[in-house]
């Protein structure tokens, strides 16, 4: 596994009673009703997302992911230990799958002593554990929490047919797929939501484009996101396309600002930045880590949820905003009670 050397620097008590235990909709709050904050040098603020465009200015572009989430948890059975949760977190190009192996029945916990060879099964498709992936072992020494998967039988029909979304014990209940799409979602393939696109409605879009902002998309198909204190992103696939390029060109040109949504957008944006410093259109894996020691070069500004204590993403997080204005925004998240998670409430960064 990819290990840090940077650890963030932003501290806080884990929220562990803030965790949004549904989606919005589900405790009567529509999408765009969930809370926001606004962090700037100007001080702190509080908002509802549907007030999002309040916040920004004309000629800023808006980044999003078009990811769209897939089935990727299912039942299965570790051979000659019992049953697992499997989470199927990334296809490889050589038609292996890197996989991950929680705990059953609720994914609480990964398992941690699983070994090469080791067989895993599903419906009708087994699984072989090959290696540890990358080929590391976990920052804590306590096993490996990602494998390298070799596939035998009809893998991707057994997910279509019973896999339902990665989901972890915090929730009140399973959800369906839907409850795991944004408004952006066009090209399925991630292993999770890009969820800081969630609170995205089709009014805060129609608003923004009439207040002269532009909506550009990235792709970034997202692998599972459980990681260990220390554990860094690991490789994923995504897409930066020519109009997209040429619209964080026009206003970076304009002097309008360039506001990812996610952590997954400002990944993706950071991978295609060519050596003079402009994105250029890319597609590919990226493996790329942004921290406050290599930071990014066009994002300006961060809409997210809201990461745990120790959360790599808390790195690229104060490399977009700093330390400080990152510190001040989870003071008061945590103060004011903000919701965790997937299905929790937002943050606006622009430092």
């Amino acid at each position: 596994m990819s290990i840090l050397d940077e650890q963030p620097g932003t501290t806080f008590p884990a929220p562990a009673g803030s965790f949004a235990p549904a989606p919005p909709e589900r405790r009567g709050v529509a999408r765009d009703g969930v809370r926001l904050l606004v962090a700037t040098g100007d001080g702190i603020r509080h908002d509802r997302f549907r007030g999002l465009p309040d916040h920004l200015r004309a000629g800023d572009v808006v980044v999003v992911n078009d990811s769209a989430t897939q089935p990727r948890q299912l039942d299965a059975e570790l051979v000659g230990r019992g049953p697992v949760v499997l989470h199927l977190a990334t296809p490889l190009d050589d038609g292996s799958w890197v996989v991950e192996l929680r705990t059953a029945p609720y994914a609480e916990r990964a398992v941690l002593d699983a070994a090469p060879d080791d067989l895993v099964r599903t419906g009708g498709a087994a699984l072989r554990l090959v290696e540890p992936y990358p080929s590391r072992s976990s920052p804590t020494g306590r096993g490996n929490r990602l494998w390298r998967a070799a596939v035998d039988g009809p893998l991707a029909r057994e997910a279509a047919r019973s896999g339902r979304p990665i989901a972890y014990g915090y929730l009140d209940r399973r959800y369906p797929l839907s409850a795991y799409q944004t408004v952006f979602a066009r090209r399925p393939g991630s292993a999770e939501m890009p969820s800081a696109g969630r609170p995205f409605s089709h009014r805060v879009v129609t608003e923004l484009v009439a207040r002269g902002l532009a909506i550009a998309p990235i792709t970034l198909h997202t692998g599972v996101s459980s990681q260990e204190a220390g554990e860094g992103p690991q490789p994923e696939r995504f897409e930066v396309p020519a109009a997209t390029a040429r619209l964080v060109a026009a206003a970076r040109a304009g002097g309008g600002r360039v506001v990812a949504v996610g952590t997954t957008v400002t990944r993706a944006l950071e991978s295609a930045v060519d050596h003079r410093g402009r994105l250029a259109p890319a597609r590919g894996w990226t493996e790329r880590v942004i921290t406050p020691a290599d930071p990014p070069r066009v994002v300006d500004g961060l809409i997210s949820g809201w990461h745990d204590p120790h959360a790599s993403h808390l790195l690229l997080v104060e490399a977009v905003a700093g330390a400080e204005l990152t510190q001040a925004a989870y003071d008061a998240a945590v103060g004011h009670g903000y919701l965790w998670h997937e299905f929790g409430d937002a943050g606006l960064l622009l430092p």
